[in-house]
């Protein structure tokens, strides 16, 4: 998963997992879109294809590559175990959720409840 990460921390891979949503994309193709040497994209593409979130096939000489779904299913579930996406909003008060040193607690401030009666988050 640290790979993955990794992967979608840099602004030009997330930029060619952009491109590549609407569709299968070329080596050749992709290099048209950055104004970047040969060697580095292809550090990023390779550090992409590495990390799983995309795949490639070789036809002749050329290179397509694709997004790999399934990876991006991993990324989604793996923040919202991190984040505990559907944790009641009680449990999160009560401090009964994620008590380790890399817990990030989401629940709203009181306050913000008590300014927002019946609000659906705060029950």
């Amino acid at each position: 998963m640290d790979a993955i990460f990794r992967a979608l921390s840099d602004p030009t891979r997330r930029e060619i997992l952009r491109l590549l949503r609407a569709g299968d994309l070329t080596a050749g193709h992709i290099a048209t879109q950055f104004p970047l040497a040969k060697s580095t994209l292809s550090g990023h593409l390779k550090l992409l294809r590495e990390s799983g979130l995309v795949v490639t096939e070789r036809t002749g000489a050329r290179i397509v590559y694709s997004l790999n779904t399934g990876a991006h299913e991993d990324v989604i579930a793996a923040v919202f175990a991190l984040l505990h996406v559907g944790a009641p909003q009680a449990a999160w008060r009560r401090g009964e959720v994620g008590q380790t040193p890399r817990h990030i607690r989401l629940a709203l401030p009181t306050t913000w409840c008590s300014q927002n009666p019946g609000k659906a988050r705060c029950d």
